[in-house]
């Protein structure tokens, strides 16, 4: 099984086929995998997940299969088993060579991509399966949406239409949690967001209690920003990872399944009396139609090419997805 390599001469510029292209022509880090390529890597890594499980992890109008789960997860599950031990041996010779004992300190995989990529069911899934490993190691979830500037700051701020950019987050909150959580600390707290009320929710925390794995899943967690001219130490949330994942799929399908999202969430979700979206399952198709693309074109296009999309070649892996949210490629960084 031959792997190719992104900005080999045969691939260099080839957009098209692999969705992943150098910068300036240069060779490319990663190692790039067809789906039979990567399902192969699974090895015996059972499959601990039934149908049922993966109905209850899978996000709105994303679809995902047994299948899915044995050709790109299990692989996906492994090789993670094998950087987290690794890692783990690293700690250890660490603390015998400053003669130290700093304790437990967790694995930070963070999962970016767009609006509608369906990043939500890959950390799901990531979490359900990376649990199940023999060790049964603890395994915890969290989303930087909690971490979103409440509505009345953002409606302060003059930046509700712009939730999801880089500024509409407390990232020095969302930075301290991190450091807390890589120092080790006990019962780390980090608030709650809700998707129905469209909002934090006021007194509602996750307690994060040194998990052997965190997985944070965001828009933006790959982020940096410009580093300042005197040197100092200015940290970004990617700085805490020792493994990150980047959700890929061509605009035009994120914009496909966004839309028919919004229009599904109309016979569902925006009927709850809380909803904030609850109006838009009243008002004629057309109108709701209508919203869906102004708020696809107006912000999260826009967040994607500005913010979003320039921060793939950072990612360790690249999960590249086709039609109806099938992974056809799996992006490798090299070590």
């Amino acid at each position: 099984m031959n792997a190719r390599n992104i900005g080999t001469p045969e691939s260099r510029g080839a957009e098209s086929d692999t969705g992943i292209v150098p910068l300036n022509g240069e060779l490319s880090p990663y190692r790039v995998f067809s789906r039979a390529e990567w399902a192969s890597l699974r090895a015996d890594t059972p499959m601990t997940l039934t149908v049922e499980e993966l109905v209850r992890l899978q996000s709105l109008n994303d679809q995902l299969s047994l299948s899915e789960v044995a050709e790109i997860y299990l692989p996906l599950s492994r090789l993670l088993s094998l950087y987290v031990a690794s890692m783990q041996g690293l700690f250890r010779a660490t603390e015998r060579f400053l003669a130290v004992e700093d304790g437990k300190v967790p694995y930070i995989i963070g999962v970016a991509g767009s609006v509608a990529a369906g990043k939500s069911t890959t950390a799901r899934v990531l979490e359900a399966l990376l649990a199940r490993w023999p060790n049964t190691p603890k395994v915890q979830l969290i989303t930087t949406d909690g971490f979103l500037f409440p509505n009345a700051e953002l409606n302060r701020l003059g930046i509700l239409s712009r939730k999801g950019f880089p500024e509409s987050y407390d990232t020095p909150a969302l930075l301290r949690f991190l450091s807390a959580i890589k120092a080790g600390a006990r019962n780390v707290r980090a608030p709650v967001y809700s998707h129905m009320t469209y909002d934090v929710v006021q007194g509602e925390e996750i307690v994060v209690d040194r998990p052997d794995i965190l997985i944070v899943e965001g828009l933006n967690v790959l982020q940096t920003a410009r580093p300042p001219k005197d040197g100092r130490a200015v940290p970004f949330v990617s700085d805490f990872f020792d493994f990150s994942i980047y959700v890929d799929a061509d605009e035009s399908q994120l914009h496909e399944w966004y839309v028919s999202r919004f229009m599904s969430l109309r016979e569902t979700a925006f009927r709850d009396p809380q909803s904030y979206f609850r109006r838009y399952a009243e008002v004629p198709e057309e109108e709701a139609l209508q919203k869906a693309e102004e708020l696809w074109g107006g912000t999260n296009l826009i967040n994607l090419r500005d913010n979003i999309l320039p921060t793939r070649q950072r990612a360790n892996l690249i999960l590249r997805k086709g039609d109806s949210h099938r992974i056809e490629e799996v992006a490798l960084r090299r070590l």
